[in-house]
């Protein structure tokens, strides 16, 4: 994969000024491969190595763009294992403003498909099916939580899902609650949900912080019907949004690169005795620009 990356971009391995690599935060095994080999590199090759935080990552791919917001702005970041919304003032200046409190957006987007037989990834499959469904056919419960609270729930709406799914199974062609509704409907009603949610709480995050721009990125940024609403309702606050391409939304390379690049500018290189992190607050990467 290295090798095939510098062949691609026309780069030998010896012009690198950094190799930049994700610390955390994720799972530990798969976060060791990654540096382990990275660290073998930067020690053969006298290269800095670079500590990443996933989740900044995720953030600055927009930058990977050719239009990208300009200082500050609100980020969502929206995956199978982060559902987070953040103000960023600056490169290295992160202020958490909330996260989900159970099950990340993506997850309960893999766990429902799952359950409904659609396969895996569960967020592409779901969008796919939702296309021929009607979201409005069945109202799932919206976990807002505490009145200005900006975190995320959706354990509940996955049992919700569970439950209505169990009972659509065993319908019969007698009962006229389900007569009329199709695996399509479920799928975009349950769709509906988590995007109302995901939208809401970003709207009221940029509200609160006064920015003119919003960023959404992570794997469910993908999801059209998100990119749609969101968009919808930024443009009725007077605020742009800012969507980084498919490629980029899905965890990338490029994107700890960029988060790299701007580390090394600074300085902020790590050395061999390097660890990997299954819990990594974003703030605690903070650096002053």
């Amino acid at each position: 994969v290295v090798e095939g990356a510098l062949l691609k971009a026309g780069t030998p391995m010896d012009s690198l000024d950094g190799i930049a690599v994700t610390v955390g935060p994720g799972l530990v095994g798969s976060l060791l491969v990654g540096l382990y080999y990275a660290a073998g590199l930067a020690y053969s090759k006298g290269t800095p190595l670079i500590p990443i935080n996933h989740l900044e990552g995720h953030i600055l791919s927009i930058f990977l763009e050719k239009e990208a917001p300009e200082f500050p702005f609100v980020a969502l970041t929206v995956s199978g294992g982060h559902t987070n919304i953040y103000h960023v003032e600056n490169y290295g200046k992160y202020t958490a403003m909330g996260q989900t409190v159970d099950d990340a957006a993506g997850e309960a987007f893999d766990k429902v498909a799952k359950i409904s037989g659609l396969g895996y990834p569960g967020g592409v499959a779901i969008e796919e099916i939702s296309m021929e469904g009607d979201h409005d056919k069945i109202r799932f419960p919206r976990a807002y939580l505490k009145k200005d609270s900006l975190d995320f729930s959706f354990s509940g709406l996955k049992t919700a899902v569970s439950l209505y799914m169990k009972k659509w199974k065993e319908r019969n062609s007698h009962e006229e609650e389900f007569r009329h509704i199709s695996l399509a409907d479920i799928a975009a009603s349950f769709q509906e949900s988590v995007v109302d949610v995901l939208v809401h709480k970003t709207i009221m995050a940029a509200r609160k912080t006064g920015v003119a721009s919003m960023v959404v990125a992570g794997g469910v940024a993908c999801n059209g019907r998100l990119r749609t609403r969101m968009s919808a309702e930024a443009t009725k606050e007077g605020i742009r949004s800012f969507y980084p391409t498919p490629r980029y939304c899905t965890d990338n390379g490029a994107m700890i690169a960029a988060a790299g690049y701007h580390r090394l500018l600074k300085g902020l290189t790590g050395d061999l005795s390097l660890d990997v992190r299954s819990r990594y607050p974003i703030e605690e990467v903070n650096y002053s620009c």
